[in-house]
């Protein structure tokens, strides 16, 4: 890197080197070449270590969202056949992301109540994309064909 960041500042200098008003002060006109070379390569890789992540913050969000679709579209497809409460609980807390203190306070249940009622509701879902997916409720698919099985 160091070797790099030299070389481009000779190859700057030596563009520049007609601008050299006094022989004197090319030692410290130089060094000021290098330093500005070395502050652009740190911009540079700050500017790229930013993109890439960003880049990857993206694709991760797209993948995030493209399998919750997927996974959406499988529990709601066997939500029908759980108990009533139970695929209400697994609606409003799983799919509508609301808080499980929120939902038991609208259905009249203690907090207790409901985290009890919700994850007697995981194991049925669970139990029921089982039989339905198969292989996908274990390992996870974006190509789900399931939901025509069941």
């Amino acid at each position: 890197m160091a070797e790099d960041i030299l070389q481009e500042a000779y190859a700057r200098s030596l563009k520049k080197l007609d601008d050299v008003r006094d022989e004197d002060s090319v030692v410290a006109w130089f060094y000021q070449v290098l330093r500005n070379a070395v502050v652009d390569h740190h911009r540079r890789v700050g500017s790229e270590r930013q993109a890439r992540a960003r880049l990857a913050t993206e694709a991760d969000q797209s993948f995030e969202l493209e399998l919750r679709q997927n996974v959406c579209t499988c529990v709601s497809a066997v939500l029908p056949d759980l108990k009533p409460e139970y695929a209400d609980i697994v609606k409003a807390v799983e799919l509508d992301e609301r808080p499980i203190a929120d939902v038991a306070l609208q259905n009249g249940l203690t907090t207790n109540n409901a985290t009890v009622r919700l994850h007697r509701a995981r194991v049925a879902l669970r139990r029921r994309l089982i039989e339905v997916c198969g292989t996908c409720s274990e390992h996870g698919c974006l190509d789900c064909t399931c939901r025509r099985a069941g």
